[in-house]
Order: structure tokens, then sequence, then C-alpha cells
């Protein structure tokens, strides 16, 4: 092995006896090197900035001379209400900078924290970021890594924390040379959903993503990192990756609270109960409201369509619905008993990327349902005490669809429009065309529209509204440990649900299809959507500091 710099012959590197290549050289910030094996070049698996594409040369970046603000010392978790966005459609230049101009508007509706899907490398110019294959480097068309530090600058000015989402599970199909340099990184007789599976039995592969994890947090000052999918993160050595990169996140002093967050099916409490990791994403409520106010029951919704109001009722008490037992609709049960847990390790959403995105035409809730109903969902989101997260536009009753688009050629772009039409089969059968991931046309429409309107305003003051509450009556409470929590349905679609913790409590009584027969209250709600007493769709809630 050898690596190329600048315009310079090509250095030997050797290896040592711990099996990695080494060399020593001189270089200046901005030339470009590549690495060669058998005659071929390749760039840096851990690129900071490539050149160009993901196939060519990387180049030697540092990131020193970007001037961070020095006020910033973050928020405790409680404090999170989560908005998920895209950076490539979250507005019209899909770029660092424009996402950074839109920092003040959401820190003034009252959001504290922002997830960014990933913006790893990937092949192309267009995808959701899930298929990147160099997890070191910004992805170009979204701007340089100043750039990236310029968003991340300017929304903790703006009061907000900034997460990012980290895929350690898999590679994309196009550009990951991990694959021809160093096939060890892999386990042969494993594959995810996405492609090969990687090898976390190999001390050397644990570190490497340890790294990727701390040079975003060091490097970019982000105050945490969703870590995508670790439910497909398996093997040996699986489960003791995830707790290196907790304990190597927790022994970080960067002068502000991290925090880690997972998506993971599985609903068990292992890492959430380590005390390393702040939440996991919980579809379990998703699911219960999106059965309960549109009737969908296909896929993973079978088991959440039989009782779907029952599920909710419980998703407010205990936190997940699914936790160990026996469920019409599932072959096997999952997961297990979290009710102990904080409630702001549960990340509640009625909309997701995954959720909208992986619809066949990528509609949002607000095309499948009635308004109000929407609406109070919303609400009961915001309101309730366990983590909220909004995908973006949600906040202004956004009609945009949100479709799975990316940017391959050839058998690659073959294999992913024939997968996606198999993948929908059914929606094909009846003439329906499903919308080709790799046209253009399919990520413009992915755009969110930031255009005013008279709904959308009515959106933007619920939001504030609604997030104005949660300051200054929920964020107290979650502060301190839940101590007791119940959740019971009062005829067939009405529910109440109470919270007890060291602070105070939180009382919520929801309709949610009928006029419920809820107790009456001794004083009228700190917050109210619509009337219980009149609407079909309504909620009210009361908060009592001690």
């Amino acid at each position: 092995m050898s690596i190329a710099v600048g315009k310079g012959r090509p250095m030997r590197m050797d290896r040592g006896d711990d099996g990695f290549w080494e060399t020593a050289f001189s270089a200046e910030e901005g030339e470009h090197y590549s690495f060669i094996v058998d005659e071929i070049r390749y760039p840096d698996p851990a690129s900071r900035l490539q050149v160009s594409d993901v196939h060519g040369p990387s180049r030697l970046v540092s990131g020193a001379d970007f001037e961070w603000a020095p006020s910033w010392k973050a928020r405790p978790f409680n404090e999170y209400v989560l908005y998920e966005l895209h950076i490539g459609t979250f507005t019209p230049a899909g770029t660092f900078r424009a996402a950074a101009d839109k920092m003040g508007e959401l820190a003034k509706l009252g959001f504290t924290a922002i997830e960014i899907m990933p913006v790893s490398q990937f092949s192309g110019s267009r995808g959701w970021g899930y298929d990147g294959v160099l997890p070191f480097a910004p992805h170009p068309i979204y701007g340089s890594p100043n750039d990236l530090r310029h968003l991340v600058n300017t929304a903790q000015h703006n009061g907000i924390c900034v997460v990012l989402d980290l895929v350690m599970n898999h590679f994309g199909p196009d550009g990951a040379y991990l694959h021809t340099i160093t096939p060890e990184f892999f386990d042969p007789d494993r594959h995810t959903p996405w492609g090969a599976a990687i090898d976390f039995s190999r001390k050397a592969v644990r570190q490497f993503w340890i790294d990727c994890a701390l040079m975003w947090l060091e490097e970019y000052r982000l105050d945490g990192l969703r870590l995508d999918a670790v439910h497909q993160i398996r093997g040996e050595g699986a489960a003791k990756f995830l707790m290196e990169v907790g304990e190597a996140v927790r022994k970080q002093d960067l002068g502000r609270p991290l925090h880690l967050i997972v998506e993971d099916e599985r609903n068990e409490p292992t890492l959430r109960g380590s005390g390393l990791y702040a939440a996991s994403w919980n579809d379990d409520f998703h699911h219960a409201v999106h059965t309960s106010l549109t009737g969908e029951s296909q896929d993973y919704y079978v088991s959440f369509a039989q009782d779907p109001i029952g599920d909710l009722a419980r998703a407010l008490e205990r936190g997940h619905i699914e936790e160990g037992q026996p469920r019409e609709g599932r072959d096997t049960p999952r997961g297990s008993d979290c009710a102990y847990l904080p409630v702001t390790s549960f990340i509640n959403a009625i909309q997701t990327h995954d959720q909208v995105g992986n619809r066949a035409k990528g509609e949002r809730l607000l095309t499948l349902a009635d308004e109000n109903a929407v609406k109070t969902a919303y609400a009961l989101l915001l309101t309730a005490p366990y983590t909220p997260m909004i995908f973006m536009g949600e906040e202004r009753g956004s009609l945009s669809p949100f479709q799975f688009f990316a940017d391959y050629e050839g058998d690659f772009a073959d294999a992913l429009r024939n997968g996606r039409v198999e993948e929908f089969a059914g929606i094909a059968a009846l003439g329906e065309a499903v919308p080709d991931p790799i046209d253009p046309a399919t990520f413009q429409r992915s755009r969110l529209d930031w255009s005013s309107s008279p709904a959308a305003d009515a959106w933007l003051r619920l939001t504030q509204q609604v997030l104005a509450f949660r300051k200054a009556c929920i964020f107290p409470l979650t502060a301190t440990l839940r101590q007791h929590s119940t959740a019971h349905v009062v005829g067939e679609k009405a529910l109440t649900a109470h919270w007890e913790f060291e602070a105070g409590e939180l009382i919520i009584d929801l309709n949610f299809g009928e006029i419920g027969q809820h107790a009456p209250r001794a004083r009228e709600p700190d917050f109210a959507l619509f009337d219980l007493q009149r609407d079909p769709y309504a909620l009210a809630a009361w908060s009592k500091l001690t």
C-alpha cells in the first residue's frame, strides 16, 4: 500500500504488527491525497472532505479557522423539542447555510433541538443520506465543513441544540471501497436489509466508528447523535460496541452535555437503562395514533389496528406498547418492560421521515386524515411529557410529500427502481404509478413549501401556543422523576391520562373520534384545543407544580 499526496510521487506505507499501514510526510491543508492498493487509487475511508465525488481523492482539512460563539452551554434533555429535517429538501436552496437562516424562526416557535438526517457523503447529489459511504465527510452538495459549522453555531445562538443522525450499521452500495481495501471490515455470514453487515467483533472496526462519532461531536460542536437502526448492529461484539460508544462519549469533557439517541425496533431498555443513552425513537406511539386516525391495518400496523385507542392509552401510561406480551397480529412478542425508564427516554412522533417517506407516495398524515383530528394528535404529542419530535413542515401543516429519492446510475438505479416497484406491487396493480426514486422530479416534489397561507398561519399559531405551554408547565415537571402514571379509555374513542412527578402533576383529557365521558375538573385547563364537551376531536391539559 502507498499514499499519493498532491502532485508528488506515491510514498510507500509499512504495515505494523497491529495490521495498520503507516507512513509520515509533510503536507499543507487543502492538498488532495489517495491511497493506492494494487495500483488502484482509493479515497480515504475516513476522509474529512472530498475533492469532488466519493470515487475521487480526499482533501486535507482541519476546520481550525472557524470561530465559534463562546457561550453555548446546551440544554438538559428534558427540554428537547425535536425538529427532524433533511438538509436537501428543508429549504429551496437545500444547503447548510440556507438551513441556518431558518433557525431563528424555529426558535420563536419554541423548538429547542433539531435532528438532522444523515449528511455523510453518498454517491450522487440527491438522497436521504442513509446510503453514505464516507461517514466522516459532510456531503459537499450541502456545503463545506465550515458551512455545517455555521449551521450548528447559528442554531445554538438561537438556543437550539443540534443532533446528527449517524449510520453505523451499513454502507451505501456505490463508493464503499472498504469492501475492496479491507474486506475483513465486514461479516461474510450476515447481511442487513441494506447490504453487507459490519463485523463488530473486531476492535479496529469498533474504534473506526467510535472515532467517527467523536469526530462529529468534537469538530462540529454537536450536542448529540442519533444512531440509526441499532437493531441491525448485531453479531459478536455488537452489544460491546454500543456500550463502548456510550462510554467514549460520556468521557468527553466538551463543556456541554452530550446526548445519544437510538433507533431500536426491539423496545428493549438496556441502552437507556445503562445511563449512556438518553432516549430511543418510540414508533409504538406513532402506530397507535396513525391507526386511530386512518384505519390502516397493513404491514407493521396489524397488531396496532386491533385496539388503537387502548394502545394509545398504554403508550401514554407506559411509553412503549409492546413490552413482551402476546399481541394479536404479531407472531413473536417484542420488547421488555420499559415503564420504569424516565419519560424523556421515549421519543414520540406522529410523523417522521420513515413513516412519511416509506409510504409509496410519501403522503403526510394531513392528506390521510381529518385536519382537526391531526391537530388534536399534534397537540397530544406536544403536551404529553414524553420527548416530542416533529418532521419538518408539520409545524405549518405542510402537505408537501416526502418521497424516497436517490441519484444513482446504471445497475444501481435499475435495482432501486425495481425494488421500489416490487415493494409496492399492490399499488402498481391498481394502475397507480410508484414515484421513480431516480427522477429529479421526485426530489423536487419533496421540497418543503414555505409559502404563507391562512391554514399555515393557523398551524404556526397552534405550534407556538402549545410549545409555550410545554415550556412553562411541562419542562419543570420532566426535570424531576416520574413517580406514577395512569391512562384509561373513557368511552370507545376517548381517554384520560395522569402523570405524577416529584415537582407536580399533569392531566390530559382527549377526545379522539368521539365526545368522551370525562370527569369534571375543578378549574379551566391550562391548555385546550377545541371543546371536549362538543367536538369529537379535542384535548385539554392541566398542570400543577408543587
